[in-house]
């Protein structure tokens, strides 16, 4: 028997698969509300015939998220980007966006609401990305007091934009000329990547559980890493050699910048030709802080998950197609 019916707004991305999944198996249905249902359909398989449907809605319209609302008991947002292009900006899609969906949750009567943000927000911050996801907070907060927040630091999994950039980046027939990855910074920033299921565990726990309301939590993995040793993680699961290239803050600014002005212009009139940039000021900019739990946070043990995925257990699973010789390559 059901408990009831959930709207996930951008179910459809990385995160959404897993928490589609966690929150069919904690008993909810889910409502899946995303901008193109057509290129959605794979998220039904997250639960049996009848409890993942699919819905057309925008966050920056108010009447499709009115829409997407109708019958649900609690509601889940996870839009966000990384970085701008064409209209998509993080002040529309993770502030504007995000307290629309509060602003409709308050009209529906919906107590329930869960916004998933990021470790780094701070209205302060030089990062629009930081500076959007805090006023969003504060936001939702205003208008549905209950509401929970949660703050994932990077998050990885198999479709992950972190592991498998830079281990793409290792393998790339370029490396083998240059055989380095940038280390912004000197590649001291500090991060505490958490897994995606762990996340969706959180945001299923987080809709089940009438203590999490009004509360902010901080979802890291249990260990802590900087950058270059990342990098050395990855290398040694991909099994290529390759070397952390300090670049300075200010000089991989300029670069950020330029990529960033690059893709955010000039990608949207390629038809999409183009992934997404290597490097934007914005990510810079949160380069500078540590992406890591605070000490006196509310953290995932809190929410009831006292066993984590940590990166070693999970990361050599996807990371192997990323070796000379793939699957079958043997390690020297």
């Amino acid at each position: 028997m059901s408990k009831g019916l959930v709207t996930l707004f951008g179910g459809s991305g990385f995160i959404g698969r897993y928490a589609a999944r966690q929150l069919v198996e904690a008993g909810y249905r889910v409502r899946i509300a995303v901008r193109r249902p057509n290129l959605a359909g794979d998220v039904r398989l997250a639960g049996p015939p009848g409890w993942v449907d699919i819905v057309q809605a925008n966050i920056r319209n108010k009447p499709s998220i009115l829409t997407a609302l109708e019958g649900a008991d609690a509601a889940v947002n996870l839009v966000g980007i990384l970085f701008e292009r064409g209209k998509q900006n993080f002040a529309g899609a993770q502030r504007d966006g995000a307290l629309l969906v509060a602003e409709a949750c308050a009209e529906r009567g919906i107590r329930r609401l869960v916004h998933v943000s990021a470790i780094g927000a701070d209205p302060a911050s030089a990062s629009a990305y930081a500076r959007t996801k805090a006023q969003a907070e504060a936001g939702i907060l205003a208008q549905c007091p209950e509401a929970t927040i949660l703050r994932p630091s990077i998050v990885f999994g198999p479709e992950d934009d972190f592991f498998n950039r830079f281990a793409a980046m290792a393998s790339h027939p370029l490396s083998n000329v240059a055989p380095f990855l940038p280390a912004i910074g000197g590649g001291h920033t500090r991060v505490q990547p958490v897994y995606a299921g762990d996340v969706a565990a959180a945001i299923a726990q987080a809709v089940d559980r009438e203590a999490a309301a009004g509360r902010t939590y901080e979802l890291g993995g249990p260990s802590i890493y900087t950058f270059r040793e990342l990098y050395a993680l990855i290398c040694e699961v991909i099994d290529r050699r390759r070397f952390a290239l300090p670049v300075p803050f200010f000089l991989a600014s300029l670069m950020g910048r330029t990529f960033g002005a690059l893709f955010r212009y000039v990608w949207p009139l390629s038809s999409g030709l183009f992934g997404p940039p290597p490097l934007t000021g914005d990510q810079v900019a949160l380069l500078k802080t540590d992406n890591v739990v605070a000490d006196e946070a509310l953290t995932l043990s809190d929410l009831g998950i006292t066993t984590v995925e940590s990166v070693e257990a999970i990361v050599p699973s996807y990371l192997w197609r990323y070796r000379p010789y793939g699957q079958y390559h043997q390690p020297s």
